[in-house]
C-alpha cells in the first residue's frame, strides 16, 4: 500500500474510475439475504458504502430508513440523486469511526472492512457493536485469504475473525459463502454478528 488510506485516496478511486471491488450490482449472497427480511421499517446502515449497490436493493424492495457512510464524496453525490426521497441526513460523508447515529437494527458489510488498514479491525469491531441495537446485527461478506500488507483488500483468516468479533459480540457465526460471485467463489466468508 504506497499511498494512505484516507478520504483523499478513496475520493480518486471514484473520480479516477478505480474500483475494482465494485461488483456492478448487489452480491448475491446479501441479495439472498435481504430478500428473506420482512420488516421494511428496519434501520439499516451500509458502512463505506461505496456505488451503494446493497442499499439500492434494499431500495428496490420498499426499504427507507436506510443509512449510507463513506468518506469519499462522488459516490453519496450520485447515490443522493438515485435515492432522492431518502432523508439528507441519511448520507453519511466522513469518517465512519466518527458516526454519531447508532441504535441499528442491522449493518451491511460488503467490502468495507477488507479497505480498512488492519490496524482499524479492533477499533472496527468495537465500533460495529456500538452502533447496533440491542437486538440488532451485523451481516456480510469477509474475505479468507491470507493477510498481507499488499492490499487493500486486506483478508484474515477464521480463527483471526473469530477472536476479534468474541471480544465485541454475544453471537458470532461465520461460515463459508457458497453463493458468492464468480471472482470470489471460494474466498469469502458469510457472517452474522450479534451484541
Amino acid at each position: 500500500m504506497k499511498e494512505k488510506l484516507s478520504a483523499n485516496y478513496w475520493q480518486n478511486r471514484y473520480l479516477e474510475q478505480t474500483t475494482g471491488w465494485n461488483a456492478g450490482s448487489c452480491t448475491r449472497p446479501i441479495a439472498t439475504y435481504i430478500d428473506q427480511l420482512e420488516d421494511l421499517g428496519l434501520k439499516i446502515l451500509v458502512p463505506g458504502c461505496g456505488h451503494g449497490h446493497e442499499a439500492q436493493y434494499l431500495y428496490q424492495k420498499g426499504f427507507r430508513n436506510i443509512h449510507l457512510c463513506d468518506w469519499a464524496q462522488k459516490p453519496l453525490s450520485q447515490l443522493q440523486e438515485k435515492l432522492s426521497d431518502l432523508p439528507p441526513h441519511h448520507f453519511h460523508q466522513g469518517d465512519f469511526f466518527a458516526l454519531q447515529e447508532d441504535n441499528f437494527d442491522l449493518i451491511i458489510e460488503q467490502t468495507f472492512f477488507c479497505a480498512l488498514p488492519p490496524k482499524l479491525r479492533p477499533q472496527y469491531a468495537q465500533k460495529m457493536a456500538s452502533l447496533l441495537s440491542p437486538s440488532g446485527q451485523l451481516i456480510g461478506l469477509l474475505f479468507n485469504f491470507p493477510l498481507s500488507p499488499k492490499g487493500p483488500p486486506f483478508g484474515g483468516s477464521l480463527a483471526a475473525y473469530q477472536q476479534l468479533f468474541k471480544a465485541h459480540f454475544s453471537s458470532v457465526q461465520i461460515n463459508d459463502c457458497h453463493n458468492s460471485i464468480k471472482p470470489r467463489a471460494g474466498k469469502e466468508y458469510f457472517v452474522q454478528l450479534r451484541p
